[in-house]
């Protein structure tokens, strides 16, 4: 029997572009693994708990949490580049080889945004000033920072399962209320270290209403849910969309999860994941943990990269 929506049960509540400020300040982590630190809330990913979360690993079964990349343009996003220079064509070929072009920011590509992807009033997490970004990529907090993957328990909260949904629609907000919900209902205790993994349902509710207007209509995060983040010391959060309920009803605001997470939290954020495969297999085995693993390409200077996550159970 699913459980019954406490948002559903909720008026909306506004929230001010005030109150997010406030939240950027009481919820920051600047300074808090030192003054230097390019790394942001990752630092809560220790020995062992990656000791830990390698003992999730029972059955052997790995899968993969990334959307399949194509040469077409979709949901606003530009299209992955993919041009063959060598084929199997002609006499006696070699080998085959490819180029691969992408702008994978956007609601497309899965991909991870590091710390340097967002700067508010001039500055990116830690203090960094957003100057540190120029033309020749970033000197501070660049996905280089990320090298060595993540490797941590990651938790799926999958919000249209716990409201007897295949998938949330429009801008349907996902509260505080909502992830303590999904605990109870999960019996899982968000810890710190932890990979929150959201699914919304993009792809479920793509696949039966086509194209939308992504920025206009999209389920998410609601901005009250940031201290929910805070307290359980989320270390990385992915979703199957831009983890923000868009429009997020804030003036001035657009993304205030992206922004909140991402500059004050030091949480780097995983994006336009596929959730369909791990949604079924922890519905049909009711496990919902798993050994989370995802590293980026190593690029110097990179604000971010396309990304192929995996849930290992």
């Amino acid at each position: 029997m699913p459980a019954e929506s406490p948002s559903a049960m909720s008026a909306r509540r506004p929230i001010s572009r005030t109150a997010v400020e406030k939240m950027f300040r009481t919820l920051s982590n600047w300074r808090r693994w030192g003054k230097s630190d390019e790394l942001g809330a990752p630092n809560l990913i220790t020995n062992a708990k990656r000791i830990a979360a390698a003992s999730l690993v029972r059955e052997g079964i790995c899968l993969s949490l990334a959307r399949n990349a194509n040469r077409q343009a979709a949901d606003n996003s530009a299209p992955f580049e993919h041009k063959m220079i060598q084929t199997g064509a002609g006499r006696n070929p070699v080998a085959a080889t490819d180029w691969y072009g992408v702008a994978y920011h956007g609601y497309t590509v899965t991909h991870l945004d590091a710390l340097c992807h967002v700067f508010h009033k001039g500055l990116m997490y830690n203090g960094f000033s957003a100057k540190e970004v120029a033309s020749d990529g970033a000197k501070r907090l660049a996905v280089t920072a990320l090298k060595n993957g993540i490797f941590t328990r990651g938790i799926l909260v999958d919000i249209p399962a716990l409201r007897g949904k295949t998938y949330l629609s429009g801008a349907e907000p996902v509260y505080r209320e909502d992830l303590q919900a999904w605990e109870r209902f999960s019996s899982m205790q968000v810890e710190p270290g932890d990979a929150i993994v959201l699914r919304t349902g993009r792809w479920a509710r793509r696949a039966e209403q086509g194209s939308w207007p992504i920025e206009a209509n999209s389920a998410g995060l609601h901005a009250s849910a940031l201290p929910w983040l805070r307290e359980r010391d989320v270390a990385v959060l992915a979703s199957d969309l831009a983890a923000d309920v868009m429009p997020s009803g804030i003036p001035q605001v657009k993304m205030p999860i992206h922004l909140v997470a991402i500059v004050a939290m030091g949480i780097p954020i995983i994006d336009n994941c596929d959730l369909e495969p791990i949604s079924r297999a922890a519905a049909q085995s009711g496990r919902w943990d798993f050994l989370f693993v995802v590293a980026p390409l190593p690029v110097e200077g990179g604000t971010g990269s396309p990304v192929n996550p995996l849930a290992v159970f």
